[in-house]
């Protein structure tokens, strides 16, 4: 019971691993009974992860998508994060997981809570 990993990918422009990769190791994982995805404003990796997810992923999955209040147009941070029209918004890529039947919370303690009662209903 509790966490059977913790993955922190990042949203520099170069990275080692991408969600897809990751969710293929949980994926294959039988400690893993359910997947958590924390992403972020800026880039395409969340909308690239949620056709994968509908696809190649049977596990439950929860999004959470930081930047709702995040201005667009606006640098947040570093050169990952940047909104330009709606294209990387927290809205499109919720729309996006949503689509795709993952249940994305629109702040961290609703996200908690979906994960929790979609265990607990396991």
């Amino acid at each position: 019971e509790g966490n059977s990993t913790i993955v922190g990918i990042g949203g520099d422009p170069i990275i080692g691993s991408d969600f897809i990769d990751i969710l293929m190791l949980f994926e294959s994982d039988p400690e893993t009974d359910l997947i958590v995805m924390v992403g972020e404003i800026g880039g395409n990796a969340e909308e690239r992860a949620a056709e994968f997810i509908e696809s190649k992923i049977s596990k439950p999955v929860v999004g959470y998508i930081a930047g709702f209040t995040a201005p667009p147009g606006k640098q947040m941070g570093h050169a990952g994060a940047i909104i330009s029209g709606t294209s990387g918004t927290a809205k499109a890529k919720q729309e996006a997981l949503e689509a795709k039947g993952v249940r994305v919370g629109e702040s961290p303690t609703e996200a908690a809570r979906i994960a929790v009662e979609m265990l607990r209903s396991m």
